[in-house]
């Protein structure tokens, strides 16, 4: 039984109010950070069973919130609420549990693929960091902005933009009730003790790693009754949030020593630390018609030397290598474009300024000596890190807690040191030289070949785990099972060439393809008349889904050709050619006739407004590199109602009542 006009005109009504709606909701949809308890009291723990996804799967848990005071200095202090996560022991009795200090700063405690390698006699508990994982976050998207809208991210023109971008969000988070002062690593250590204390175990271990070690020392220094043992892995000492270039070069000349010894490598080198210092120099401006961002590609570069195992590819340091070496310009543009997309909002800024302001004083000397005095990168990473010498050490707020703690204290924790041989992040010579002469009960590992964190996890994970679990059982420090092993200077599943052959390929091969869709339809359509209305509908309401991207890829284009300040996803980027490609590709897509057999109406130009006001309004309720799928999601949506918008007005006369009573009278 065929259902009447007057049904399916009601139907596309309704369809393209759900739509509508559907649009609304998602611009307005609920945050779903964690909230603070009604009634609950400062350092109260609720906890309940839940499960936990490791590297070998899920694992029985307990999940809860802890509430503590935004500012324990000052007895007026709001609450906040932070996650925890105790992973527990697969046997009983355990022992002391590990509590883990994630790196960063900005980055989440929450993320620890790795803790089921722990488990076995102890739990292993993880409680969020304030300010990334909790019920207040101090998200900036003023410097994610700044840093995306560049012409080159840490150019001497985009500095002072950067640390403006500093000072409004500080403003901001202030004026809505935020206190800056609150979130140092001090108070960062008395959530844990709270923690620690509400779960009723009398002392614990530590796991810490990168920056996470500073918090580590600072619960040493002022808890040293609750630790058994620490273990801390690539140690940033007091005074070293930032990466200091002499010490940068001297692990580039300890791969050119590496690449010597390597067959494959010593072959298109002679000197690897001179060559990409030599590259580096004389880096082009341009890929043909592509900028390339010379400060982006030595803070990429400087991020990728961090590791060397293929885990972390493509950012690691034989991509970085290949690339300098036999890469050439497209590689160098590739990096450029990489580094864009991916480190603005790499990290919760606000956290990141809050809890680096410990080593302010040191990056105020740091400058003041002049900073870099031509080293192979330059000052390029640090400045990224800090804003560059008048960044955000100068406008935000820095908290009373870290006066006592920016140098060395002794400590009587029994403590393991483990640094990585090739780590340019934190390398171990700051750990030994600094912080090792200050513990009484310190021991120290340096493994041959590995480099930062992530390769410490990922390469030789067996022996990793026996020097963990050795240490935390009987304080017995055992790295007999590492071996040495040469870096893998083929460890480069994708080159950068490759990357900049794909990115190619994409902004320009899908929008051809597109465009030659459009072509086929319109002939189509001008030959043979309008599709089927089954074949029409599905192309108006899927087909038109890669046309979206292609012309949002279309603007990708343009912007890296003619405005490299410009965003792959800013709407100036998003909703231009998204709109008008899914509005052409509805509008050539219509059905002759509307549902009641009546000649359709439709104003190409209703359509290409419903999809570009359609793109905006998408582009706005997503966010990150979600904004084209949502942008695209809203010109179809836009574009349909645009196509129908004549067919709604009419069925709208005809139903109301002024309608009914002049075709009854």
């Amino acid at each position: 039984m065929r259902s009447s006009p007057h049904r399916r005109r009601s139907l596309v009504v309704a369809g393209i109010a759900a739509a509508l709606l559907v649009l609304a909701a998602v611009l307005v949809w609920p945050d779903p950070t964690i909230r603070v308890p009604q009634g609950a009291k400062p350092d109260s723990l609720t906890m309940k069973p839940c499960s936990y996804d490791t590297e070998d799967g899920s694992v029985a848990a307990d999940c809860g919130t802890l509430v503590v005071e935004e500012n324990r200095r000052d007895s007026g202090s709001r609450l906040i609420a932070l996650p925890v996560v105790r992973i527990r022991a697969a046997s009983k009795p355990a022992g002391e549990p590990v509590f883990r200090f994630g790196g960063g700063p900005g980055q989440s405690n929450m993320d620890f693929s790795q803790a089921g390698r722990l488990t076995e006699n102890r739990d292993v508990v993880l409680v969020g960091y304030r300010g990334v994982d909790g019920s207040s976050r101090l998200d900036c998207d003023e410097v994610t902005h700044a840093l995306q809208s560049s012409a080159d991210m840490t150019g001497g023109q985009n500095l002072p933009h950067t640390r403006r971008a500093f000072e409004r969000c500080a403003d901001r988070l202030q004026r809505t009730g935020v206190d800056l002062t609150g979130y140092s690593a001090v108070q960062r250590v008395e959530d844990m003790e709270s923690a620690r204390i509400a779960l009723g175990y009398r002392r614990i271990n530590l796991l810490s790693s990168s920056a996470g070690t500073r918090t580590a020392m600072i619960y040493a220094w002022r808890h040293p009754d609750a630790l058994r043992r620490s273990a801390m892995i690539s140690v940033n000492p007091p005074g070293h949030l930032y990466w200091d270039p002499r010490i940068t070069d001297t692990q580039f000349g300890q791969y050119a020593d590496l690449c010597r010894a390597d067959r494959a490598c010593d072959a298109k080198t002679s000197d690897l630390a001179a060559t990409i210092r030599s590259r580096v120099a004389d880096m082009p401006s341009r890929w043909g018609p592509f900028r390339i961002k010379k400060t982006n590609v030595s803070i990429l570069s400087q991020y990728s030397m961090h590791m060397n195992g293929e885990g972390s590819a493509p950012g690691n340091a034989p991509t970085v290598i290949d690339a300098y070496l036999d890469g050439g310009p497209g590689a160098l543009w590739a990096m450029s474009v990489l580094a864009d997309v991916t480190l603005p909002s790499s990290t919760v800024w606000g956290e990141l300024a809050s809890f680096a302001m410990i080593d302010a004083p040191a990056m105020r000397t740091y400058y003041g000596r002049g900073g870099d005095h031509g080293s192979i990168l330059g000052n390029s990473s640090t400045d990224f890190l800090w804003g560059g010498p008048n960044g955000f050490s100068t406008v935000w707020p820095d908290s009373p807690d870290n006066a006592e703690y920016r140098t060395v204290r002794p400590s009587s924790v029994e403590t393991l040191l483990i640094g990585g041989e090739l780590d340019f992040s934190t390398p171990p010579v700051n750990a030994t030289k600094e912080l090792l002469p200050s513990l009484s009960r310190g021991s120290e590992v340096v493994l041959p070949g590995i480099g930062h964190t992530a390769d410490f996890w990922q390469q030789q994970p067996k022996a990793g785990t026996h020097l963990l679990t050795t240490f935390y059982e009987s304080g017995r420090v055992d790295s007999s099972r590492f071996e040495r092993r040469p870096v893998d200077f083929t460890a480069v599943p994708m080159s950068m060439s490759l990357v900049a052959g794909l990115l190619l390929a994409g902004v320009i091969g899908v929008p051809l393809l597109a465009l030659l869709a459009l072509v086929l339809l319109a002939r189509r359509r001008r030959s043979r008349g309008a599709l089927g209305r089954p074949a029409g509908r599905w192309i108006r309401l899927l087909g038109t889904v890669p046309l979206g991207l292609a012309g949002w890829l279309l603007g990708v284009l343009y912007a890296w050709t003619f405005a490299p300040q410009w965003f792959l996803t800013s709407l100036a980027v998003v909703v231009p050619g998204t709109g008008l490609l899914v509005g052409l590709g509805v509008y050539l897509a219509r059905p002759d006739a509307d549902p009641d057999g009546s000649k359709r109406t439709t104003t190409p130009v209703l359509v290409l407004l419903g999809a570009w006001l359609g793109a905006l309004l998408g582009a706005l309720a997503g966010s990150g590199l979600l904004i084209p799928a949502t942008a695209v999601v809203g010109a179809v949506v836009g574009a349909v109602v645009g196509a129908n918008a004549l067919l709604a007005i009419r069925t709208l006369r005809r139903r109301s009542p002024l309608a009914a009573t002049a075709v009854t009278g």
